[in-house]
């Protein structure tokens, strides 16, 4: 039942992580689209570094002091160990997976289909974040 909810914590996280990630490359994206200058395969290349960029260290942060606090769990052999342990490791698992996809998986994913909605000619400015509130 703890594996259960862990595994549901780490999806949680995951997801809030990539969503803020898409924010990101769409609001880079925009200030392209919104330029007026017609946007063109290199220019979705470069929004989409300049959006996961301003996420990196946010996100390395998050990850490496939680791996910190974690760590030192799975080395203790005292007293609790045997329980803590099998929490510890599916969370030092999962952060590091997470980490591979909100960094890598989702900027790639988002390029692929911004690219293909510009070829398609689909492709059009979201407008500003603050106007849609």
């Amino acid at each position: 039942m703890v594996r259960h909810q862990l595994c549901l914590a780490l999806f949680g996280i995951a997801v809030e992580t990539g969503v803020v990630m898409v924010v990101y490359l769409h609001e880079a994206l925009d200030r392209r689209l919104n330029s007026g200058v017609e946007v063109r395969h290199e220019d979705i290349e470069a929004a989409v570094i300049e959006g996961a960029v301003h996420r990196l260290r946010p996100k390395l942060m998050t990850v490496c002091v939680v791996l910190a606090s974690l760590i030192p769990i799975l080395w203790e052999t005292g007293v609790g160990s045997d329980v803590m342990q099998p929490i510890a490791a599916p969370i030092v698992g999962g952060m590091i997976t997470s980490t591979i996809h909100v960094l890598i998986l989702v900027p790639v994913f988002f390029a692929l289909m911004k690219e293909r909605a510009l070829r398609r000619g689909t492709q059009q400015s979201r407008g500003s974040y603050s106007d849609k509130e």
